[in-house]
């Protein structure tokens, strides 16, 4: 397959693995408005009500949805559960505005992940070896073209192995301060002991996802910084020793 250049959107040059995403997408999809409300019921009202429970605290998603139609939404990481608590966390009828930057060698690796990726996470995919900007380029067109989308990030850019949150890579600053898109803090607790890295399997038990406050675009030392003074609100072992944000790594480039 050809590089895709991003400023040329000619459908039949356009790769499979983009199609589900509404910048390029000629008509409504409704398959993937069906599956998409399907697959939120299953999540919301069975995973993430009796065999996971979710609960949810701090500002109300439906507020924010008024003030802030453009949003980044980072949060730790550690565990396979967090991408889809956050998208139970969030009302359904906003779904078809909420996207996930997914790793593009796990979400995408296969036909079955990646039908699921496009049509009930709508996830953006993210080469974390991309050293053309493929992906920055393309996450900033999203965020400046669309009138409404919520991007969930995890600018730690991998799963934590102990369960503590590590230094932010520089990308969430990077989408923010290009499109001047404010970042809203998310907190997961538990998600660790429920699915540790290296588990096949989630476990059941409580899961509570803290809402904390809305940022404006800035330097990433900044936005760690703040990240770090509200979680240390809620856990104060929450991170590992002190770290500063990485702003030389090999997933720079790639914004994660």
């Amino acid at each position: 397959m050809k590089d895709w250049t991003y400023e040329n959107e000619q459908w039949t040059k356009l790769p499979t693995y983009l199609k589900h995403l509404p910048l390029f997408t000629r008509h409504t999809d409704i398959t993937s408005m069906v599956l998409r409300f399907l697959w939120s019921i299953y999540l919301q009202d069975f995973c993430f009500r009796f065999y996971i429970r979710l609960k949810v605290t701090g500002q109300s998603f439906h507020d924010l949805r008024k003030q802030y139609p453009r949003l980044l939404i980072i949060s730790n990481h550690a565990s396979h559960l967090d991408a889809t608590s956050i998208a139970a966390a969030v009302p359904k009828r906003y779904w078809l505005d909420l996207y996930i930057a997914a790793a593009k060698d796990y979400f995408f690796s296969n036909p079955l992940f990646t039908f699921f990726s496009q049509h009930c996470l709508g996830a953006i995919p993210i080469d974390r070896k991309d050293r053309k900007g493929e992906a920055i380029r393309l996450i900033t067109q999203l965020l400046t073209e669309l009138p409404r989308i919520w991007l969930i990030l995890f600018p730690e850019g991998t799963r934590s192995k102990d369960g503590k949150i590590h230094d932010f890579k520089r990308g969430v600053s990077t989408f923010a301060e290009r499109t001047q898109t404010p970042i809203l803090f998310l907190y997961i607790d538990g998600n660790t002991k429920l699915w540790p890295k290296g588990a096949m399997f989630a476990k059941p038990g409580k899961l509570l996802i803290h809402v904390g406050p809305v940022v404006p675009p800035g330097p990433i030392e900044g936005v760690y910084s703040a990240y770090k003074t509200w979680v240390k609100t809620i856990n104060p072992d929450a991170f590992a020793d002190d770290e500063i944000p990485t702003v030389e790594d090999d997933d720079e480039k790639s914004g994660l």
